[in-house]
């Protein structure tokens, strides 16, 4: 089956076209937000690092990712995705009410509860893919899904700082909550039924609270075809988010742009992850999905070490090769999940790889900024890239060890 076929299938498919839809409608809002965020925090507060951490509030819920798994495995999904998504919308109103430094805090509580409602839906999303969408379709699927959310990254931070510009931030703020509402819609349209009885026919596992929020964590560690994955995927990002935290340092010493030539680096980045999500499926379909995300990771690790040098179209094919390259052992890994779980726990176990996935992105993000103050930007991109290069290097070593077993005679 060639890949332009499976695209159209998936989008054919009533289940997967309304997800998509729902993503696509969703993603602009949050996007629009991510940014918005940071500029009204800093118009109001005159603070940098209260911008900063408008993305922490954000980023933040993914640590508690197996609890919000477990919930979503818990409920009927189709029905959690339509409800969570009116009660963000709920959530965004109240935004309107901020119009000085004193009642900045009431953003953060916001971004904080968006972002746990964010990890709660994305597991419920995944867990109802996995059981609706054909197993052959799923990493067309995922790919198509990074594709929707990486376009929405590239068009909805400029309209949501246009749209702040001209009329401030509570217009962003109800712009998110419409998108949510009108995602909420397209997911009560998904044309799938879990009754009672068949959310009761896959039961949580048995014990404590404690063993059920670890379900996740010891399917990951109990399988030889996730935990290689999500722990590359773990390591990646981590270099990821020293990438990112020396973006404008890269900027300033390396190539001596202004600050604002990060946006066209972060454009061209965005580009890349849109061309990998349409070439997913298709390259998943013949290799391997250790050596897809090996490859992915070599990409993405040869254009942070390219960092190194100045030229414009260096730094221009280095960011395309990190938007290409990273999202690879991602989507790999989540397509990985949504194959190898059951249902009863897929919940809570692709909301526990996510958690694994991104929370070294927060961390390295930290320790990236304090790095970055005392250590040259050449030796810190050259660094990561020569780590993630090992890592791709022992990932794929991985998979010719599992292929030769399986090749070889039992005695």
């Amino acid at each position: 089956m060639g890949g332009g076929s499976a695209v159209v299938r998936v989008l054919r498919d009533r289940t997967a076209g309304r997800c998509l839809a729902g993503v696509v409608v969703s993603g602009f809002g949050t996007s629009a937000m991510w940014l918005t965020a940071g500029i009204w925090v800093k118009s109001l507060t005159g603070s940098d690092s209260l911008a900063a951490l408008t993305v922490f509030a954000m980023w933040a819920p993914v640590l508690a990712g197996p609890a919000l798994g477990a919930l979503a495995d818990r409920m009927d999904r189709k029905v959690l995705l339509v409800r969570g998504n009116l009660v963000t919308a709920c959530l965004l109103v109240p935004l309107v009410l901020v119009d000085s430094a004193g009642t900045v805090w009431l953003v953060f509580v916001v971004l904080v509860l968006y972002g746990a409602a964010g990890v709660l839906l994305d597991a419920a999303e995944a867990a109802l893919v996995a059981r609706t969408v054909p197993a052959s379709l799923l990493a067309d699927f995922n790919g198509l899904r990074m594709t929707a959310n990486e376009g929405m990254k590239l068009v909805a931070p400029l309209a949501g700082a246009g749209l702040y510009t001209r009329f401030g931030g509570p217009a962003v703020a109800l712009l998110d909550a419409a998108t949510c509402a009108l995602a909420a819609l397209v997911f009560a349209r998904l044309p799938v039924r879990e009754t009672p009885a068949t959310v009761d026919s896959h039961p949580a596992p048995a014990g404590s609270w404690r063993d059920e929020l670890a379900a996740g964590l010891r399917r990951i560690r109990a399988s030889a075809v996730l935990r290689p994955l999500v722990t590359a995927g773990a390591a990646t990002m981590f270099l990821a988010g020293v990438n990112g935290a020396v973006t404008f340092a890269y900027v300033d010493e390396v190539l001596g742009r202004a600050p604002a030539y990060a946006g066209v680096l972060y454009a061209v980045q965005g580009a890349g992850s849109v061309a990998v999500g349409l070439l997913t499926g298709p390259l998943l379909r013949r290799l391997p999905e250790r050596l897809f995300a090996a490859g992915g990771i070599a990409v993405f690790a040869l254009g942070v070490g390219a960092r190194t040098v100045s030229p414009d179209a260096v730094a221009l094919g280095a960011s395309a090769a990190i938007g290409f390259g990273l999202p690879c052992v991602l989507v790999a890994a989540m397509t990985a999940v949504q194959r190898e779980t059951p249902d009863a726990v897929l919940g809570r176990t692709a909301a526990t790889a996510g958690s694994l996935m991104t929370a070294p992105n927060a961390v390295a993000l930290a320790l990236g900024a304090g790095l970055v103050a005392v250590v040259d930007v050449r030796v810190l991109t050259a660094a990561a890239g020569v780590a993630g290069v090992l890592a791709a290097m022992v990932l794929a070593a991985g998979a010719r060890r599992r292929r030769d077993a399986t090749a070889s005679p039992r005695a």
